[in-house]
């Protein structure tokens, strides 16, 4: 079922691009679900995504009201039941900072091999103010396993160039492979430019696509495992052949317990992201104590203050 809508999207895609001679759509805040994807099909075309186990919505049911933090956009799935539980600007197009991540760690995961080692054969140049990148450098012998766990855990930016390369052998192509993947994920509405979220103007999606790829990668263990972990100690070897160990915290504060989880919530992880531009957002992977899966995203929040208290105002709705 799904390989038939993937299937179906991608001819759409094909032939609209082939009638409008690949015309590209620029980025803007205010697009709307409708006025963008207006723009690749017919009114009475099916939204994108739709499949018997994902939640579906259209614009005309995404909920007018926002978190009291003004987020550029909320989400929450009840996984379980496939329903909606709240919505907010669901399908604006918005930057996703370092949750690109989880596509990077999905295309390792289905393509990759954990126990295969790389040598970096340069050093991997993160050149945006501010952006985490690890202390591997050029010469250094690692893990598939210890790279991806740490992009996950710290969020290295040049931990995500690594895979990259590793996948796709440049990382052009492997640009090209999330963007593959997205759309057969039915994340239609999503371009990506890098493997790491740093900015790009041409590099954004919207809460439910991020939904979707979050979707795919929670059914890996490992994702779920490194994504729970709130420290990690990534090992690897310099040129000398020396054992390296490079400590790191988690970015999901949650996890340090420096923002309290709702109780009655089981935190499972997710993936943080933050640039100027994207400012703070967030996805998640929770239970509530009568064993419902759920998914929430929350993006552009103006601070990490209000980012963890629109959060917490989602996580308490998965206990009604």
């Amino acid at each position: 079922m799904k390989r038939r809508i993937a299937l179906r999207f991608l001819c759409i895609l094909t032939i609209v691009c082939l009638c409008s001679g690949c015309k590209k759509f620029s980025f803007q805040y205010e697009d709307t679900f409708d006025e963008y994807y207006a723009q690749t099909r017919g009114d009475n075309e099916k939204e994108s995504g739709m499949a018997e186990d994902l939640a579906v919505l259209s614009k005309a049911e995404d909920k007018a009201f926002a978190m009291q933090s003004g987020d550029y956009a909320d989400l929450l799935i009840n996984d379980t039941t496939n329903e909606v539980v709240t919505s907010y600007h669901c399908f604006k197009k918005l930057y996703p900072a370092s949750i690109t991540k989880i596509m990077t760690a999905l295309l390792t995961l289905e393509s990759g091999n954990l126990n295969d080692t790389i040598t970096l054969e340069h050093n991997t140049n993160v050149t945006e103010d501010g952006a985490v990148i690890s202390t591997l450098v050029k010469g250094d012998t690692v893990t598939v396993e210890e790279v991806l766990r740490t992009m996950l855990v710290k969020s290295a930016n040049d931990c995500a160039v690594i895979l990259a390369e590793y996948i796709g052998g440049t990382t052009d192509h492997f640009v090209d492979m999330m963007n593959k993947r997205a759309r057969e994920l039915g994340a239609t509405h999503t371009h990506f430019v890098n493997p790491s979220g740093l900015h790009d103007d041409d590099h954004y999606t919207t809460a439910y696509d991020l939904y979707l790829i979050f979707k795919a990668v929670v059914e890996y263990d490992t994702f779920v495992d490194f994504v729970s972990m709130k420290d990690n100690t990534m090992t690897y070897k310099n040129s000398y052949g020396q054992e390296v160990h490079e400590y790191m915290q988690s970015t999901n504060h949650y996890l340090l317990n420096e923002y309290p989880v709702p109780e009655g919530v089981i935190m499972y992880g997710g993936k943080t992201g933050t640039t100027s531009l994207a400012n703070s957002c967030l996805i998640l992977m929770t239970e509530n104590n009568d064993g419902e899966r759920f998914f929430s995203v929350v993006l552009g929040s103006k601070t990490k203050d209000t980012l963890y208290h629109s959060m917490s105002e989602l996580l308490e709705k998965t206990l009604n």
